[in-house]
């Protein structure tokens, strides 16, 4: 049995390289099943921006004592959620998709919910509830995508890392929170919607 070349033939790849230009970055050699990597794109795309609106809800929201170390938490991770989004939808860009950013059925794409919170330590409590869902949700994405389209795969563990140090974030703010007795909070007034 003749060991399989590590390259394949120079001239295969050129000939293959000028077919379907207007594929751009989605060569031959893809291996994923394109339609469906961009569909768990966009439902990752969704998750980022209901993040980032509840984060940032949560930061204009947040009262009490520790409010504003807790608020400053809030907007860093909303600037964070939104850079995951925009990386995303780049990244469906390039594989000939087309981020969907409409905000009709936003919630029904997303893998977390939209929960206020009625004080801060339960938009703590919600805000690390939704990075444990983007964690299993992201885990599975990047276990789906294997060796078949490592980019994507790449792009998914970073997201992923950075949505574990959030959930470390919320924990730890909740843990200390509960050790200096913070005080329940009057529910914040909001305006009718």
């Amino acid at each position: 049995m003749a060991a399989k070349p590590f390259l394949t033939d120079i001239e295969t790849i050129r000939r293959r390289a000028r077919e379907h230009l207007r594929r751009g970055a989605v060569t031959e050699g893809y291996g994923a099943d394109r339609d469906a990597v961009i569909a768990l794109l966009n439902a990752a795309l969704a998750t980022e921006i209901v993040c980032t609106l509840r984060y940032r809800d949560h930061h204009h929201a947040a009262s009490g004592i520790h409010a504003k170390s807790v608020a400053a938490e809030f907007l860093e991770h909303a600037e964070e959620e939104q850079q995951h989004a925009d990386q995303l939808a780049e990244r469906i860009t390039q594989l000939g998709g087309r981020p969907n950013l409409s905000p009709d059925g936003l919630l029904g794409r997303s893998h977390s919910e939209y929960v206020e919170g009625e004080d801060i330590v339960q938009m703590l409590e919600e805000d690390l509830v939704a990075e444990r869902i983007a964690i299993d949700s992201y885990r599975e994405i990047v276990q789906y995508l294997g060796d078949r389209d490592p980019t994507t795969r790449r792009l998914m563990e970073a997201i992923l890392a950075k949505e574990e140090e959030h959930a470390e974030d919320l924990s730890t703010l909740l843990g200390e929170l509960g050790r200096q007795g913070e005080p329940a909070a009057e529910p914040p007034r909001r305006a009718a919607r």
